[in-house]
């Protein structure tokens, strides 16, 4: 049984109130994204420009843009393509590497050295740039971010999870599986894979804020979400040539992505902090 050192809990509590402030950035934002159509005042897309570059007023509280469409609409659409994309990305990494990682693990031999040359492969590539060229060989649109950031990524956590695979075939509980005549299979997925779900967790929730900037990066270079979705690195561009007389085209949705990316780590760390044995104790 496991105890809590003092020291860590004045560590928890210490963040307590950042950690409480960043989950409650993530369930707005999510909440937003869900019930976009109700929340948002206006279309996102409804262009006007007779409207274009109003400032703050009662039917538009963040005002518009160069084009006449309401500023609030698009960060909180923006919101459910961001945070859905960073999710989607997230969900294919983590099947992808799970399947890898654990079969690799726990066969070994020719098979594990197989797997790990090809992820060798992957992990010769910057991540973002293999994203990026992934995008310009398959074409912009987030389908095709989604699958480039997922095969940048899926190699990194492959190899952790094999990692913590191998060492925990060897355990007690796994070899009393084995005599019993447990398939494989069942092994894998009953005994392993439940023992490595929160180190994953926690790995995951780190990387939600380093995808989201990746789609918003790429987004901004016109290779991610296209015109005229709305998307956070999307509008940051499209506010760039008003960045002196209207700064805060791209102030908001820079924003928001601050916010959320440093939401996504703050929580992150508190959970890496609450299932690491060497800090509890």
């Amino acid at each position: 049984m496991r105890v809590i050192s003092p020291a860590f809990l004045q560590r928890f509590e210490a963040r307590h109130t950042l950690v409480a402030i960043g989950l409650t950035i993530i369930t707005f934002t999510i909440l937003l994204a869900i019930f976009a159509p109700v929340v948002a005042p206006h279309d996102p897309n409804n262009i006007s420009l007779e409207r274009k570059l109003m400032t703050s007023n009662s039917d538009y509280p963040l005002g518009t843009d160069h084009l006449g469409r309401c500023i609030l609409s698009r960060l909180i659409y923006g919101a459910r393509v961001s945070l859905g994309a960073a999710f989607a990305v997230m969900t294919v990494t983590l099947s992808v590497s799970a399947l890898v990682g654990a079969l690799s693990g726990y066969a070994g031999g020719r098979l594990d050295a197989l797997v790990m040359r090809i992820c060798d492969i992957f992990l010769a590539f910057p991540s973002l740039i293999l994203a990026l060229a992934l995008v310009g060989v398959m074409g912009p649109g987030l389908p095709n971010v989604v699958l480039a950031l997922a095969l940048s990524q899926w190699a990194w956590y492959a190899r952790m999870i094999r990692g913590m695979v191998l060492s925990l075939k060897e355990r007690n509980y796994v070899l009393a599986a084995k005599v019993a005549g447990t398939r494989q299979s069942v092994i894998i997925i009953k005994h392993i894979l439940p023992n490595i779900l929160p180190q994953i967790a926690v790995l995951a929730t780190l990387d939600v804020g380093w995808v989201i900037l990746h789609i918003a990066g790429m987004s901004f270079l016109g290779l991610g979400i296209q015109p005229p979705t709305p998307e956070w690195g999307a509008m940051i561009n499209d506010g760039r040539q008003f960045l002196r007389g209207y700064p805060s085209l791209m102030a908001y949705p820079g924003f928001m992505i601050l916010s959320v990316v440093m939401s996504f780590n703050l929580l992150g760390d508190v959970l890496r902090d609450m299932v690491d044995p060497k800090k509890i104790q």
